[in-house]
């Protein structure tokens, strides 16, 4: 059977095809009663329009590019996995698609970028690893190119573009809070390196958290590359010099590092020393004995990234505040038990 075309929601609806084509493109120009028969023949009939022609006439290619980097060996997290599965399958829900693409030149992110503004194949962007420093927010601000950023505008104050950014203080403070609450006292950050924005963001958590309970911070704060074998050495000196009694930690790959020098000591996660991690990788699910781990909500940031993505490119363009999300904590073995 073939598809139904455009003549046969238009022979249904009792309109003609100009009709049909005004309720799909410019349903502004039809009264309301026309566009709900109009529509209703098209839901009857499961009527497709023809994107590509669509996109001829509105100058729109309806894609939306997304730079992405390789995983960096020796780490234990794919959590941008869920977060471009959650932005695909919610831009093709408001009629988009995701472009991926990668640097054009290597250690470059702009040459990507330039490729595809000059050859006009998306109608917007969306920025990650604001907090790098690379400056693809400016460049493209400087360009007029439509852009949303997941992530805030950690250097310019002034930036007035869309953005979705989660609250990674929030996340370590809650991490904190909870191994406080099972009666711990000594609880070790092990973070990234200063020159990290996010992992100060991440560190500031702990530190606040730590503040406010009247606990000591001094001798337990370490900050390292995000490698599994950094969260190893890391640890290694903590418990030699500070015997902590809970690690907090920047990623799931630096608890995992906690675990396996806490393993080397015949130590067992949980019922010896409490790890959190941070940002619920499929690692944390699936290690035993679980690891307690800061959850991001990815999906929820896809959601809102969309429909900033649809005020900006909405005639004329709408651009709201910035949104920021809470993460929460998924509680697993790792956290052990109550101490008090």
């Amino acid at each position: 059977m073939s598809a139904p075309t455009l003549a046969d929601v238009a022979e249904l609806a009792g309109v003609s095809r100009q009709t049909v084509s005004n309720a799909v493109n410019n349903p502004d120009l039809l009264r309301a009663d026309t566009l709900a028969r109009v529509q209703q023949a098209i839901d009857e009939l499961g009527y497709k329009p023809n994107r590509a022609a669509r996109n001829l006439r509105t100058r729109a290619s309806h894609l939306i590019g997304l730079r992405i980097t390789p995983v960096q060996e020796g780490t234990a997290s794919v959590v941008m996995d869920r977060f471009v599965h959650s932005l695909v399958e919610k831009s093709g829900e408001a009629g988009y698609h995701v472009l991926l693409f990668t640097d054009a030149l290597e250690d470059d992110p702009l040459t990507g970028y330039d490729e595809l503004l000059r050859s006009t194949a998306v109608d917007a962007f969306v920025v990650t690893d604001t907090y790098l420093g690379e400056g693809q927010a400016a460049w493209l601000r400087e360009r007029r190119a439509p852009f949303v950023s997941f992530g805030r505008p950690w250097d310019d104050d002034n930036a007035r573009h869309p953005w979705v950014d989660i609250d990674g203080a929030a996340g370590t403070e809650l991490a904190t809070r909870h191994l406080i609450e099972k009666g711990h006292d000594r609880i070790a950050w092990i973070g990234w390196k200063k020159d990290s924005v996010l992992g100060e963001e991440r560190r500031s958590g702990w530190l606040r958290a730590m503040h406010e309970a009247g606990l000591p911070t001094t001798g337990l704060a370490s900050r390292v590359e995000d490698a599994v074998n950094s969260g190893c050495s890391a640890a290694r000196v903590m418990l030699a010099e500070a015997g902590p009694t809970a690690f907090v930690c920047a990623s799931d790959t630096l608890a995992i590092g906690v675990m396996h020098t806490l393993a080397e000591r015949g130590l067992q996660a949980g019922d010896d020393v409490a790890v959190v991690g941070f940002d619920d990788s499929q690692v944390a699910q699936t290690v035993w004995p679980g690891l307690t781990s800061v959850r991001q909500p990815l999906e929820e940031a896809a959601v809102e990234l969309v429909k900033a993505l649809e005020g900006l490119l909405a005639t004329p363009s709408q651009v709201g505040p910035g949104v920021m999300l809470t993460p929460t904590l998924e509680v697993r073995g790792t956290s052990g038990p109550d101490r008090r």
